[in-house]
C-alpha cells in the first residue's frame, strides 16, 4: 500500500486542539484541505508527520511550538500611543488589526492590552509558543 512522501498533494481531514483539548480549527464541518508535503503549505510539524500514512489512516499528533506556529517573539509585541495611532477606532482586546507597511506588506497584530494612553500589539501568531494536538485523517495522496 501507498504511504504519503515528501512531493505528494494529500487531502487530509483534520481538528486542531491545544493540550487542554480546547479546538482551534477543524476540517470537519468545511470539508479537507489539500497540499503538497515539503512546500510549507502546512505546519512543519504537521507535514513531517503525514509522511508515512496510508490512505484512510488516522493519526494523533502531538507538536511542540517549534513545529508549530514558533516561539513567542518578544520582539513583536509592542507599545503605540493610542491617541497618535488608534485615536478615531475602537479597540477590544484580543481584536485583529492589519497595518500597512511601506513596502505594500500588511502585518496582522493583535490587541494585548489597552490603557488610556497607550495599546500593545503582538504580532505573533495566535498559536505561538503553544504545543497542539492534531486528529489526522489521510483522505487521499492525490500524486
Amino acid at each position: 500500500m501507498t504511504t504519503a512522501k515528501k512531493g505528494n498533494t494529500v487531502r487530509i481531514h483534520y481538528t486542531g486542539k491545544l493540550k487542554n483539548n480546547k479546538i482551534f480549527e477543524s476540517t470537519i464541518s468545511n470539508g479537507p484541505i489539500e497540499f503538497t508535503i515539503g512546500n510549507g503549505q502546512a505546519i512543519p510539524g504537521l507535514e513531517e508527520n503525514i509522511i508515512g500514512m496510508k490512505v484512510d489512516e488516522i493519526k494523533k499528533i502531538d507538536i511542540s511550538p517549534t513545529k508549530g506556529y514558533g516561539k513567542v517573539e518578544k520582539n513583536l509585541i509592542f507599545e503605540v500611543n493610542r491617541k497618535e495611532i488608534f485615536e478615531d477606532i475602537e479597540l477590544n482586546v484580543g481584536q485583529q488589526l492589519e497595518i500597512p507597511q511601506d513596502d505594500d506588506r500588511v502585518i496582522v497584530v493583535s490587541v494585548k492590552k489597552i490603557t488610556d494612553e497607550t495599546v500593545i500589539l503582538d504580532g505573533n501568531h495566535p498559536l505561538a509558543g503553544k504545543s497542539l494536538v492534531f486528529d489526522v485523517q489521510l483522505l487521499e495522496i492525490l500524486n
